[in-house]
C-alpha cells in the first residue's frame, strides 16, 4: 500500500486539492485534517478535489469526500471532483456521490 499525501494550493477562483496514493482508514484521518485546515485558511467559494493520483479508496474515502462537500456546502460553497481513476469513479458510482457533487475530467487533447 502507497502512503496517501495530499497538497493543497489556492488557485485564482479555486482550491486545489491533489490527493496522491491510499484512501484507507489508515491516511483519511490526515487527509481531511489537511483539506479542512486549508479551506479554514483560504475559504474558497469552490474547492476541487483531484483523484486522479489515488490507487485505492475505500468506504473511508467516501466518508472523506462527502464530510469535505458538508463542509464546503455550510460555507456557501461547493466541492468537485477531477479525474478519478476508473476503480475510484465506481466506488464513487455505486454510493451514488455523482448524483449531487459534478465528476469533472481534464481535457486530454
Amino acid at each position: 500500500m502507497e502512503t496517501a499525501g495530499v497538497r493543497c494550493e489556492m488557485q485564482k477562483e479555486y482550491l486545489m486539492i491533489t490527493i496522491s496514493g491510499d484512501i484507507d482508514h489508515h491516511s483519511a484521518k490526515y487527509i481531511r485534517e489537511e483539506i479542512d485546515r486549508a479551506i479554514f485558511y483560504f475559504r474558497p467559494r469552490i474547492s476541487v478535489l483531484d483523484l486522479s493520483g489515488v490507487s485505492f479508496m475505500d468506504s473511508s474515502g467516501l466518508g472523506l469526500i462527502l464530510g469535505r462537500y458538508t463542509r464546503m456546502r455550510e460555507n456557501g460553497g461547493m466541492l468537485k471532483l477531477l479525474d478519478p481513476s476508473l476503480e475510484t469513479q465506481k466506488i464513487l458510482y455505486l454510493a451514488g456521490l455523482e448524483k449531487f457533487i459534478p465528476v469533472v475530467r481534464r481535457d486530454k487533447n
